[in-house]
């Protein structure tokens, strides 16, 4: 049986929905619901020195309030929808390397720049992909009735340490809008409300190079089982994932008599850099071609382990000394000279060559079948410059368990902008 609906009842649910109607659109007004807007605009972004400038195209939405009055403080966000330009092929970024920061311009009933940052908080981005960058977040305070336009401007990518500058390279369209209606605690000026900058890159701690330990002569007397060899300074020419770079090292190579061989030890003894960025395990891996020369001739390899522990932003790099075994291949005075190192780190591989010829050790050597004489060897061997030691250990290197070094001395860290591997070379402080 059908229910019939009487006028009366048909004027309630009428009346009902109109309540609930004017209801929403109260609390629509109450809210004042916030309002994101899209934009666009051709980009000039200025990496460190070494890395080509990118130009690129920005898309970004900005969320404000629709409506507010004056004396409010309001927060605004500004979430990238695409960056200026992908990460180069490469390096790949880790997770959380990468932090945003920016500018907003307020016009029209007030005045001024709202900085926004957003956190270090991105995923990996594997070599050309897409740059994933945060949301930047800032607040204004609102000073004047009227309306208020909010346009981006220029904004930073500090990735690992190191920062990208990009700005608009035209007229950028408004973003967002705010209508200010009239309220109490307004000031006369604008005052938006800044978020906090990037912390600077550490910087690299340095102090005086105290002199080279003296080098005394040996002549590889019976009995004599550990040469020391002097430091020399190293003038290097490297080869970097970014360009040509340049350093001096101090350099000291020692050795111990194991049969007819020897082992080597090669130190780096000072020019200690605190790393800029955080360093994975297993990440970073020294070795060199010792050049031997005199009456012998040939190459040398030795290497280190990559370094063991994670290396915090800020501390320094912890690298052991390079260890290889040299057998002489011929008989008379030889000599050992540090010569080609590379260093691999984070997937990138930088080279680094003498500019010249530094002696560290003088050796009398005896030739052994299959040594190095007119060839490179792995193994290797003759000594005769030096000062002798127990057969326990080398003596007067500061170093008899062979332990980690504070850092290579070469390599600054590894700073990683938009997936480009920066090594900066500059002197420190003594390790040991």
């Amino acid at each position: 049986m059908r229910r019939r609906v009487t006028p009366a009842r048909r004027t309630g649910a009428a009346g009902t929905a109109l309540l609930l109607g004017s209801a929403g659109i109260l609390l629509g007004l109450a809210a004042a619901p916030a309002q994101a807007a899209q934009v666009s605009f051709a980009t000039h972004c200025v990496p460190p020195a070494g890395i080509s400038p990118v130009d690129g195209t920005t898309e970004v939405a900005v969320t404000a309030p629709a409506t507010a009055k004056v004396g409010d403080t309001v927060d605004i966000v500004w979430k990238f929808l695409q960056a200026a330009s992908k990460n180069p092929d490469i390096i790949d970024l880790p997770a959380n390397s990468v932090q945003p920061s920016g500018v907003l311009k307020a016009a029209g009933a007030q005045t001024g720049d709202i900085d926004l940052q957003g956190p270090r908080q991105n995923p990996p981005i594997p070599k050309g992909a897409p740059m994933v960058l945060s949301d930047m977040k800032g607040t204004l305070k609102l000073t004047a009735p009227g309306e208020v336009t909010l346009t981006p401007d220029a904004y930073t990518v500090n990735a690992m340490s190191t920062d990208t500058k990009c700005t608009p390279k035209e007229t950028v369209q408004k973003a967002a809008t705010i209508q200010v209606t009239a309220g109490g605690g307004g000031s006369p000026s604008p005052s938006p409300s800044p978020s906090p900058s990037p912390s600077p890159s550490p910087s690299p701690s340095t102090s005086a190079p105290t002199s080279p330990a003296p080098s005394t002569s040996a002549s590889g007397g019976s009995g004599q089982t550990v040469f020391t060899g002097k430091e020399v300074q190293v003038p290097y020419a490297c080869k970097t994932p970014i360009g040509d770079k340049s350093a001096t090292s101090p350099v000291q190579i020692n050795a111990r008599k194991n049969g007819g061989s020897y082992d080597l030890i090669v130190q780096f003894k000072k020019s200690v850099m605190d790393s800029p960025v955080d360093i994975p395990k297993d990440s970073v891996k020294p070795s060199m071609e010792v050049v031997v020369g005199g009456a012998d001739k040939g190459t040398v390899h030795v290497e280190g382990p990559t370094n063991a522990q994670p290396v915090k932003s800020g501390t320094p790099i912890e690298i052991p000394d390079l260890t290889g075994t040299y057998k002489p291949g011929a008989s008379g005075t030889s000599t050992l000279a540090p010569g080609v190192l590379t260093i691999k780190a984070l997937g990138t591989t930088t080279t680094c060559t003498p500019a010249k010829s530094e002696v560290s050790l003088t050796l009398d050597t005896t030739g052994q079948p299959g040594g190095t004489a007119g060839g490179t060897s792995s193994s290797g061997g003759t000594a005769a410059g030096g000062t002798t030691g127990d057969a326990g250990g080398l003596a007067d290197t500061g170093s008899t368990t062979h332990g980690p070094l504070k850092a290579l001395g070469l390599v600054a860290g590894t700073a990683i902008l938009l997936g480009a591997a920066v090594f900066t070379f500059m002197p420190g402080r003594r390790t040991r």
